[in-house]
């Protein structure tokens, strides 16, 4: 493992300079750049050459070719993900791209032959290799990168895979349409597949985690195998369908791209493929974005402002579409971006593509890191199945609306709407999304956040978290550093504070009472906090009792010692700094009276200590570490 100083130089492609990254990254990149140069050639003469080579409606093909390539995730990615936890993923690798080798020999005999049958063979064959490859890139990416590093490395991943769409789509438009011979795209396909094989030779060996695994040949049952084994964890499965419905929702929109920009807007093939760079260059910023944003920590706060962005750019593409008028001819680039409302149908397209990057590149993350190392690759494999599914349903669905007479506009008006009610389903599903993103955006709206050695917060396993009190808006703060979610115990006034009591309620904070005010609540919420304790979960108190009005800490209370009598587990001091003064807190009278006391964008800092052993933790014991990390700076 590299040093996380020099990673942080270097910045986030310092990654790519490093054999346990920089040869999976080409490997993956000339892979991507292979299968769109040939799917995008294909669409685009099927598209604008549909009489040559067929009498179906180019749409209809453009969805059949997109359902194609990738149905073979959905047949095989059980297989596939056996395969990756039992043999060494770089071994796997090579014999990925030596079948992409042999795809694109058949695809040469399919144009000799003049043939769409064995095109579509060819182009179902790169979707079979694709599912064979796919489990390998992304369950290797944890054994060969630091956690620190995972954010980094999928962003990287995920922009790489979308400019090399980028790349290859153009490619495949202007072979497509250079009045070449067709033979010459099956051939530039040969050429990149061999470049690719010698990249995947550089890769280091990832060993496997499961060596002994007995291979089930049968790909239904082990299909739903897999599928249990991501359902074993309820934020990893439904990462998983926010994942799937994300490939459905951009695999839908991108299968339009030649229709939209033939007959919506008027355009020539190059129109088709500025289309497609405008959203794969979005989805690629919006990618490398991520790492920048979340402080290269996996922050499943981003999910929901991407999700946000898809819905509101798709309903605004849709719209922009339907107000343009009815093309009488045929535009090239130059003459079409005259046009009136063109360039609000590239910025939706962009803008599309960067919040698509702010939604996927977290929650392949968040599955990487969340999944049983020995059964990653067939979580993966089980994502992949779940995409296919999703992919082809929404394939077929998007061609039997076209078919029935639906307009492109309208499809894109209704995924848009679909988008934003599988987003509210999820996210009342899982409350953390929803949290992370309020803790997100209040500790980038209002403050600048510094962290140092929250990396002691455990990302698995029971802990009591302790910290300073000094503001309403502590354990936001705290839940938009943790990896985890944490269970905080508070005053039950505090617990009811309107507004920010929706967070309180849904990160599940376990609110208390004094026992001369209430025994009974006090009773119920140190037995909530054994509960949760016994089931591995993170609890957070702040042992002051109150929220400061000093800005000093108050002696921290006996609460802890019988917590830890009964659950002696890890204590994790964490300290804020800088809060005292804000709006949440109560210098100079009751808090949240006095707005914009210190502006936007003030700093604040949480700082961590190694986690102290139960049997050290006093109360006493930990306000001197609590006190000592804070320091001077309130």
């Amino acid at each position: 493992m590299s040093n996380n100083k020099e990673n942080s130089r270097g910045g986030q492609f310092q990654l790519l300079r490093t054999r346990r990254f920089g040869p999976l990254f080409l490997t993956q990149f000339l892979g991507a750049f292979n299968d769109n140069l040939f799917k995008n050639a294909l669409v685009v003469l099927i598209t604008f050459q549909s009489a040559q080579w067929t009498t179906l409606r180019p749409e209809i093909l453009a969805n059949l070719a997109a359902g194609l390539f990738i149905l073979p995730f959905f047949l095989f990615s059980a297989t596939a993900g056996q395969l990756a936890d039992k043999y060494d993923k770089a071994l796997l690798a090579r014999l990925t791209k030596l079948l992409e080798v042999g795809i694109m020999i058949f695809a040469i005999a399919g144009f000799l032959l003049h043939s769409l049958v064995l095109l579509l063979g060819a182009l179902f064959l790169l979707g079979l290799q694709s599912t064979f490859f796919g489990p390998v890139k992304y369950a290797i990416l944890p054994q060969h990168l630091q956690e620190t590093e995972l954010i980094g490395g999928n962003a990287q991943i995920e922009a790489g895979t979308f400019v090399a769409i980028l790349v290859g789509t153009l490619a495949g438009g202007l072979l497509a349409g250079a009045g070449l011979d067709p033979l010459w795209i099956a051939l530039a396909g040969l050429g990149v597949a061999v470049v690719g094989y010698a990249a995947s030779r550089g890769i280091p060996p990832a060993p496997a985690p499961a060596p002994q695994l007995v291979v089930n040949p049968n790909p239904f049952t082990e299909t739903w195998r897999n599928i249990g084994f991501a359902r074993q964890n309820r934020t990893v499965f439904l990462s998983i369908l926010g994942i799937s419905w994300f490939w459905l929702y951009g695999a839908l929109f991108l299968a339009q791209m030649p229709a939209f920009g033939k007959n919506i807007l008027g355009g020539s093939e190059a129109v088709v493929t500025l289309l497609l760079a405008v959203f794969t260059v979005g989805i690629g910023a919006g990618s490398l974005l991520c790492e920048r944003m979340s402080a290269r920590t996996v922050e499943i706060g981003l999910v929901p402002l991407g999700s946000i962005g898809l819905t509101v750019f798709g309903l605004d593409l849709a719209l922009a579409a339907l107000a343009l008028p009815v093309p009488t001819e045929t535009l090239g680039v130059g003459a079409l971006l005259t046009q009136p409302g063109v360039w609000r149908i590239l910025a939706d397209l962009l803008l599309l593509g960067l919040f698509g990057g702010f939604f996927i590149v977290p929650l392949y993350a968040l599955v990487q890191l969340r999944s049983a190392a020995e059964q990653r690759a067939r979580i993966i494999a089980a994502n992949n199945i779940l995409n296919a599914l999703f992919m082809v349903v929404g394939a077929g669905a998007a061609a039997g609306m076209l078919g029935a007479g639906l307009s492109i506009p309208i499809l894109f008006a209704v995924a848009a709407v679909c988008n934003a009610a599988v987003a509210i389903y999820i996210y009342g599903l899982v409350p953390e999304f929803l949290l992370r993103f309020i803790a997100w955006m209040l500790v980038h709206a209002v403050y600048r956040l510094k962290q140092r050695g929250v990396e002691h917060i455990p990302h698995e396993g029971a802990a009591l978290i302790v910290c300073n009190h000094v503001s309403f808006v502590d354990p936001v703060i705290l839940m938009g550093v943790s990896p985890r979610p944490i269970r905080f115990v508070m005053d039950h006034r505090i617990f009811r504070t309107p507004i920010i009591s929706f967070v309180f309620r849904h990160s599940r904070a376990i609110p208390i009472a004094p026992a001369k005010e209430d025994p009974e609540m006090m009773e119920r919420a140190f037995a909530e906090v054994s509960r949760a304790l016994d089931e591995g979960e993170l609890v957070g108190i702040f042992p002051e009792g109150v929220i400061t009005d000093t800005g000093d800490l108050y002696p921290f209370r006996p609460g802890v010692t019988r917590i830890l009598q009964r659950n002696p587990v890890p204590v994790v001091p964490l300290a804020l700094q800088g809060l005292w003064g804000s709006f949440f807190s109560r210098k100079d009278g009751p808090a949240m009276t006095r707005p914009f006391r210190r502006g936007f964008f003030s700093k604040i800092a949480v700082v961590g200590a190694p986690p102290v052993s139960p049997d050290q933790a006093t109360p006493e014991h930990l306000q001197q570490i609590v006190g000592q990390l804070r320091g001077d700076w309130r």
